[in-house]
């Protein structure tokens, strides 16, 4: 029976894996460049009317949901926002336009999402605010039909990664009295083009989220992804690099690559016969090389595909984090392949290995999900052994979510929701362990931090991260700056966003360092 469920599980995932681009699709229809441009101009002759009418620029929010390149994708629509007349603001029920951008990983982000989504219903009057919604629920039929049944006072739905059709759809909005009707869905929508010509507002000036590739060719048998974002596309390596360079020339101190697996980059052009085009680790090295950049990082990186070439480039550029994300979702071998990984947990370990002795003092961190259909005792147990043996030094740690149209997801047994609960809070407490036992190693040693801002804790506090991407807290301001007679003169604040600073590390807990500021 068992050897039956195994060939099932093969057969659905080649059927899968053979499935069409769903970006190719010919129901998907193109907005040129051209008529981007057209569109924000449209809407910028709104704006100012509407500044002239009411003495203010009409205000945006976004509330993100989901992974950095979700984030990314926020960025670009705030700065296309603020190109057509838009001003940001950090309370909802005030703006003129809210966005939504969703994810459809895992049920929480769909829940939090509807929560947020319902709560505007009482404060939209009158047609205002206007409200939209894309990102990767709307890729998916189940969700569109929700949003028009359930939530007809959104105005219009976009795709995922589609936020260049951002300006048509607010002058659809509008212009062609679609206010008075349903819902406006532009999930066919995409624009042509690429994101380095997009204006962009990123959220931390000292930090540039630049996608590489999106998509992907892997079909786990749980994730959602391949569906919502299609199979893999990598970016031109020279746009990549443009926007790179740009980005270090207006003052960013640290570049985030993102992919769903950025290990992969490159392999789908190869495939089309461009044997020339640059991989992975070429592309990190020579961002790498960027002067005026404090640190490059990336994620996620898929084990199946790290390369002996990324890991030398790891080990050569000292700009390049000293950090890996490389999720390993379980240690069962039997669980791996049902996950279709197409890896075990011996060549995942070989990694970790080959990674901790390539560069002195890397931390590794992972993703686990428990409770994937059909984990037993000793399922969980080999996850166990693992994390014992890589000392992640920090995990992301999930109890499984079924997604609707993913092989996993018929598998699913909720019976056993209260063995995995408590199973998942084992091993919780254990990773805790870990990870405080590799911060510990940390206290007395001086580290060199790049300052994020005011700690969300505490004001007084400023935080920010480590090379090999530890959390650092530490005091933000001397002594009272009012100063006085005969009082030795009041110092400014120790450091702002985006500044290096060394600090020495006071003391450890499981998610972060607690430091004093070395003053030179």
């Amino acid at each position: 029976m068992a050897h039956l469920e195994e060939t099932a599980v093969l057969r659905t995932q080649t059927d899968l894996t053979d499935r069409p681009d769903k970006t190719m699709d010919n129901n998907i229809n193109q907005i040129p460049e051209r008529a981007f441009h057209e569109h924000v101009e449209k809407v910028k002759n709104w704006t100012n009317a509407f500044y002239l009418d009411t003495g203010r620029s009409p205000l945006y929010f976004i509330r993100t949901f989901g992974c950095q390149q979700n984030d990314r994708d926020s960025e670009l629509a705030a700065g296309i926002l603020e190109k057509m007349g838009f001003r940001g603001t950090e309370i909802p029920e005030e703006a003129d336009l809210v966005l939504f951008n969703t994810c459809s990983v895992r049920a929480n982000a769909d829940h939090r999402f509807y929560g947020h989504l319902g709560r505007l219903k009482p404060v939209k009057k009158g047609g205002w605010p206007l409200i939209g919604v894309f990102g990767c629920m709307m890729e998916q039929d189940v969700h569109v039909g929700t949003i028009t049944k359930t939530f007809p006072y959104v105005d219009f739905i976009l795709g995922a990664g589609a936020v260049r059709t951002l300006p048509f759809a607010v002058t659809q909005v509008l212009f062609n009295g679609s206010r008075k009707q349903k819902t406006v869905n532009l999930t066919n929508q995409r624009g042509l083009g690429d994101d380095v010509s997009l204006p962009i507002r990123r959220s931390d000036p000292h930090r540039a989220l630049i996608t590489i590739m999106t998509g992907c060719d892997n079909f786990c048998s749980y994730c959602i992804v391949p569906y919502t974002r299609g199979r893999e596309r990598s970016r031109s390596y020279d746009r990549i690099m443009e926007e790179a360079e740009n980005a270090v020339k207006q003052g960013v101190k640290e570049i985030l690559l993102l992919g769903q697996n950025v290990n992969s980059y490159g392999n789908d052009r190869r495939k089309r016969g461009e044997e020339n085009a640059p991989d992975f680790a070429s592309l990190l090295q020579d961002i790498s090389r960027l002067e005026g950049l404090w640190a490059v990082r990336y994620m996620t990186s898929h084990p199946k595909d790290l390369s002996d070439k990324l890991i030398d480039v790891i080990s050569g550029c000292p700009r390049v984090e000293s950090h890996i994300h490389l999720p390993l979702q379980s240690g069962s071998d039997r669980l791996l392949k049902r996950m279709n990984r197409r890896y075990d947990a011996a060549h995942y370990l070989d990694l970790v290995r080959k990674l901790r002795a390539c560069r002195s003092g890397i931390t590794v961190s992972t993703d686990i999900i428990v409770g994937f259909p059909g984990e037993t005792e000793e399922d969980w147990r080999a996850t166990l052994r693992v994390m014992e043996e890589a000392a992640f030094d920090a995990a992301f740690t999930f109890l499984y979510s079924p997604r609707v149209g993913t092989p996993a997801a018929d598998w699913y047994d909720e019976s056993q929701h209260e063995i995995v609960q408590e199973r998942f809070e084992r091993l919780v407490e254990y990773q805790n362990e870990l990870s405080l036992r590799s911060n510990r190693a940390m206290e007395g040693r001086i580290v060199e931090v790049l300052v994020d801002g005011e700690s969300r804790r505490d004001p007084s506090v400023l935080s920010g991260r480590t090379h090999d991407d530890r959390l650092v807290n530490f005091g933000s301001v001397q002594k009272d700056l009012r100063g006085g007679a005969g009082d030795t003169p009041p110092l400014l604040p120790t450091a702002g966003p985006g500044d290096v600073v060394r600090v020495l590390v006071k003391k450890a807990g499981p998610f972060s360092l607690d430091g004093e500021i070395i003053r030179e």
